[in-house]
């Protein structure tokens, strides 16, 4: 009987996210790789960022989730292109099944392709997906601590967005403590405290989305 080494897994699908990130430069198609822990407001955050660049850039999504299709009706009704996977109980998304969520979207009506990743502050982070930013939220509710409870996953995004931060005079939640301990981890990183319910914080985000796309 022939053993599966993990190792074999991870070339394969480092390879199929190779080949993703291929097909969306093709299409001149930034993609962005939405990571964070469940309630943390990834699909919130992605709708707000669509009203955020308005007419700026043509966003798709997709969106990754145990079950249902709930967070994919949401984007759906702001009229962006959105493809629903349902893992079945996976803790992530793979490359593979980010190339079948391409074969089902209009590439050539988008300018950036959010994926937005199963909630989990593990798994995630080992598997790339073709992405060419990743992005992992940390809600306030959460706590400033979680970069030492996963550094993994902090030190593996290029990106890290503070959610919910209107609510922040209500916890203990240490915003300085944060971005050292995320510098710390990866120096250079970008780090952008915002809020979806008032839009405080959204211009130097979606500022930033801009000149990615630019470059």
């Amino acid at each position: 009987m022939q053993i599966k080494v993990l190792k074999d897994i991870m070339a394969a699908n480092t390879q199929n996210a190779g080949a993703n990130q291929a097909r969306l430069d093709a299409q001149g198609i930034l993609g962005i790789n939405i990571m964070a822990s469940p309630g943390a407001g990834k699909t919130t955050f992605i709708l707000a960022t669509i009203d955020s660049l308005g007419q700026d850039a043509r966003v798709g999504v997709i969106e990754g989730d145990i079950a249902s299709q709930i967070d994919a009706e949401e984007v759906a009704q702001k009229g962006a292109p959105v493809v629903q996977i349902n893992t079945g109980g996976g803790c992530h998304l793979d490359a593979g099944q980010v190339a079948a969520g391409l074969d089902n979207l209009p590439l050539e009506e988008i300018d950036i392709l959010f994926i937005e990743n199963v909630g989990n502050l593990v798994c995630p982070s080992e598997f790339k997906l073709g992405e060419h930013l990743r992005v992992v939220l940390l809600s306030v509710p959460e706590g400033d601590d979680k970069p030492f409870k996963y550094p993994g996953m902090f030190a593996s995004a290029d990106v890290v967005v503070v959610t919910k931060i209107d609510i922040m005079p209500y916890f203990d939640f240490d915003l300085d403590k944060f971005t050292k301990a995320i510098e710390g981890l990866k120096p250079g990183i970008r780090v952008f405290p915002l809020s979806a319910r008032t839009g405080e914080g959204f211009s130097g985000w979606t500022d930033f989305l801009k000149s990615q796309l630019r470059r």
